[in-house]
């Protein structure tokens, strides 16, 4: 089985948050699945959008690219978009290229949904 066949996203709606828990390489085979979830949940202007990266076993500049530019549209909504990521998959390389300097990144899940 290859990474990008074991990528998948599961949606919530949790009040006024949408939460995107992606599992499994986001890479650029399946960032563009990724990038259709972000259109569909940016569709009602959710209030806070939450992408959870804590089962990510890859992550490719492809998809830090992608979560950057959905970092640059939800700041036209105005939507507050955090990212739950811990670990060397996904904390590390985010920290390590900056992008920690523009987007939320919370630790878990929880701490993404409470903004703390």
């Amino acid at each position: 089985m290859t990474r990008s066949e074991e990528f998948g996203v599961i949606r919530r709606n949790v009040g006024e948050t949408v939460v995107l828990q992606v599992r499994g390489a986001l890479d650029q085979m399946t960032a563009p699945s990724l990038a259709t979830h972000f259109d569909l949940a940016l569709t009602n202007l959710p209030a806070v959008l939450v992408v959870d990266l804590t089962d990510v076993d890859f992550l490719s500049s492809a998809g830090i690219t992608l979560l950057v530019e959905a970092n640059r549209l939800t700041a036209k909504i105005p939507t507050a978009l955090r990212v739950a990521a811990d670990g060397p998959a996904t904390a590390r390389p985010l920290n390590i290229v900056g992008v920690d300097q523009v987007i939320d990144l919370y630790p878990t899940l929880t701490d993404a949904m409470r903004g703390r």
